[in-house]
């Protein structure tokens, strides 16, 4: 599933540094957006599809005060998704 959401869909590059971002530590979407230019709605898109598929959690409330970091699942998986990550930059 990781696979598919990074490599095999459109937008996984953005989701990928999504996910480089809050592995430093937790963000809202209004940072991401800024760290990585682009559009705030796009970034609460790609947070949608993250959290949706367990790759992110959220806390605090309502959307602008969502700070969002790692699932443990993810962070178990983390090194399947830096080898995701290096086969992407060839």
């Amino acid at each position: 599933m990781l696979w598919w959401l990074i490599a095999g869909t459109r937008g996984g590059i953005n989701r990928a540094r999504i996910i480089k971002e809050i592995h430093n530590r937790p963000y809202n979407a209004n940072q991401l957006s800024k760290m990585l230019n682009l559009d705030y709605k796009t970034i609460r898109h790609h947070m949608d599809v993250l959290k949706k598929n367990n790759i992110i959690k959220c806390s605090g409330e309502g959307q602008y005060g969502s700070v969002y970091m790692l699932s443990s699942v993810m962070k178990e998986n983390y090194e399947s998704f830096d080898k995701i990550w290096k086969e992407l930059e060839k």
